[in-house]
């Protein structure tokens, strides 16, 4: 079995997988493992490289050198081995490791903690609920401002958890795409503005953006072609997607953000407060309607439709290669 046909087998079996089983807690996850591997090495370069602002730079840049071959190199290897054991063991394990690498499921159940809890009214229950997937305070919002969040995570990892890492998956194998979940994390552990991660996360929050600048862009046409499906409002979508897209500190945030927005007429994004500050934000589409919680769960059936139709756009692109 050549690599081609294993890691398109293992794609398809490892996303059906994560619909079925999400990603459940009893079960340790590699990117865990990741982010401790982070964690070590952001302390462990504090005390090596000068505690200047381009010592913590460059202490950035060899932890992203690091987190990056790592988590290619420790699966590559393991697959390698397994090959030469068995290629059905391959597969198999392959499978597991595309399943680990997916988040559709887990995305769909984390936020829709939020929903269940903004149906009950209990506003305490929502807001730690929500906290839960987005990393700003949580702590002043109301519930609009508790499904506005959600809403805006469940579009924006729409491409960072289930589409961007489908395609890395697709052209690499399961090596490939662990080395962007590491990519992901580090820009989710250290890419922030304030202190103490500015200096030290400049480089992984800059690679995360050139990762994401092709996946989140075919993430939004890919969410306009599910609004199609869905009987959406694609003309509005279109229209704020190409109005709004750059709306966004990050160069690929507001990509499917704006699309999102012009489908279910809503208008996300604003001022937000993180680590006690307050950042000042564009908005993102209009005011059609009020938003309301119900919106969460549109917003899940609009990322389901969007990551099928990227398997069938990846599974087809690589059917192609074996034919030819």
């Amino acid at each position: 079995m050549g690599f081609l046909k294993r890691s398109l087998l293992a794609l398809i079996i490892g996303f059906a997988i994560d619909l079925l089983a999400g990603d459940p807690h009893s079960i340790p996850h590699p990117v865990m493992i990741i982010g401790k591997l982070i964690s070590f090495l952001e302390k462990t370069l504090r005390q090596v490289f000068p505690k200047t602002e381009q010592g913590e730079k460059i202490a950035g840049g060899v932890l992203w050198a690091v987190v990056v071959l790592v988590s290619w190199a420790v699966p590559a290897f393991v697959l390698w081995g397994c090959e030469k054991i068995s290629p059905w063991l391959a597969l198999v394990l392959e499978s597991v490791m595309c399943w680990q690498i997916l988040a559709a499921k887990s995305l769909q159940d984390e936020s829709m903690k939020v929903y269940a809890a903004l149906e009950s009214g209990d506003l305490e229950k929502s807001r730690y609920a929500v906290s839960m997937i987005v990393g700003r305070d949580t702590q002043r919002l109301d519930e609009a401002g508790i499904t506005r969040a959600a809403v805006e995570t469940v579009a924006e990892n729409t491409s960072d958890g289930v589409i961007a890492p489908m395609l890395f998956t697709a052209v690499g194998g399961a090596a490939l795409g662990f080395l962007y979940k590491a990519v992901n994390t580090m820009d989710s552990m250290l890419g922030y503005v304030e202190p103490p991660f500015k200096n030290i996360g400049l480089v992984p929050a800059k690679m995360d953006d050139i990762f994401n600048f092709v996946p989140a862009r075919l993430s939004a046409l890919l969410m306009l072609a599910a609004g199609t499906l869905l009987k959406l409002d694609v003309k509005n979508g279109w229209r704020i997607f190409r109005r709004d897209r750059r709306n966004h500190a990050s160069p690929n945030s507001a990509q499917t953000e704006s699309v999102c927005a012009g489908l279910l007429g809503l208008r996300l994004a604003g001022d937000a407060w993180y680590h006690g500050v307050l950042h000042q934000k564009m908005y993102i589409g209009d005011t059609a309607r009020e938003i309301e919680y119900q919106d969460i769960p549109r917003a899940c059936r609009l990322m389901y439709v969007t990551a099928w139709l990227s398997l069938f756009l990846c599974c087809g692109i690589k059917m192609l290669f074996l034919w030819i």
